[in-house]
């Protein structure tokens, strides 16, 4: 298969291998494809049963934008430890987020929602890797941000 041709999805068992982040901070439930070094699209269930939404807000609950950010970074870090594995790099599945920018909150995610992340992939140099990402709820943008990152190599 060639680097531009789609990849098959990525479930909750390789999510898992990938990422060092677990319940309640893994915030990405399953990858619906990618195309290493370019994009990647991976969705979250918002379960009214989400911990967080106990407390944000009482009697008016919103998924908050912390954790929209943290999942849109998740997402990055599947794509780039994807892109590593294609080029054939080493790799540890630890990922240091170093910084978002240009975040914008858009909308309110509800309970019942199920939450999109789209990840385009900007750049590379060795560790860092920089993406563009958003946020969709039912085809509308609910938040988008720049996000970089260092992995750790080996």
């Amino acid at each position: 298969m060639t680097q531009e041709q789609a990849k098959s999805p990525i479930e909750s068992d390789e999510i898992k291998r990938l990422l060092p982040h677990r319940y309640p901070l893994l915030l990405v439930d399953r990858v619906d494809d990618f195309r290493p070094r370019e994009w990647l699209v991976a969705y979250k269930n918002i379960s009214t049963e989400e911990p967080v939404l106990a407390g944000h807000f009482p009697g008016n609950p919103i998924y908050p934008g912390v954790y929209i950010i943290e999942g849109m970074a998740q997402a990055s870090a599947l794509l780039s430890f994807k892109t590593y594995e294609a080029d054939g790099t080493r790799y540890k599945n630890e990922v240091l987020l170093a910084s978002v920018e240009k975040s914008r909150f858009r909308k309110m995610v509800l309970p019942g929602s199920v939450l999109y992340y789209k990840v385009t992939f900007k750049r590379q140099r060795g560790a860092w890797v920089w993406c563009d990402t958003q946020a969709e709820v039912d085809g509308e943008i609910v938040a988008e941000a720049s996000i970089s990152a260092r992995t750790v190599l080996v």
